[in-house]
């Protein structure tokens, strides 16, 4: 991820918006820390533990992160790939116990994110 001191161009509006999104990802994708190891998870596994719903709940608070983008005017290209990370998190992440590993690793927000980050550098 983009610190804030390299979003320093960004609009007020643009920093807050990186700031929610963040936030999100960590707690989808990041919140835990693996005692002993530097790997981290979130809520995504965990959640996605019950079958389709589970999958089903975290795609919906995904969508938090491309909703910030659209606000923000990201190219319908960039939210395209935003979606399909999501997609690949939602499909194979109902595959039992191989998909709350793949949850646990593709981390499908903080790509989004980092998609988000990047746009806001180019506009820059």
């Amino acid at each position: 991820m983009v610190t804030d001191n390299e979003l320093s161009n960004a609009t007020p509006k643009q920093r807050a918006a990186v700031r929610r999104t963040r936030t999100v990802a960590r707690i989808l994708d990041e919140s835990v820390r693996v005692p002993g190891t530097n790997f981290r998870f979130g809520v995504d596994p965990l959640v996605g533990i019950l079958p389709v719903s589970g999958d089903t709940a975290v795609a919906v608070l995904s969508f938090y992160i491309v909703f910030e983008a659209v606000r923000l005017g990201v190219p319908p290209k960039t939210l395209a790939m935003m979606g399909l990370n999501i997609a690949a998190d939602v499909v194979v992440g109902s595959i039992p116990i191989l998909g709350t590993l793949f949850d646990a690793v593709w981390k499908a927000n903080v790509r989004n994110v980092a998609l988000l980050e990047e746009q806001i550098e180019k506009s820059e």
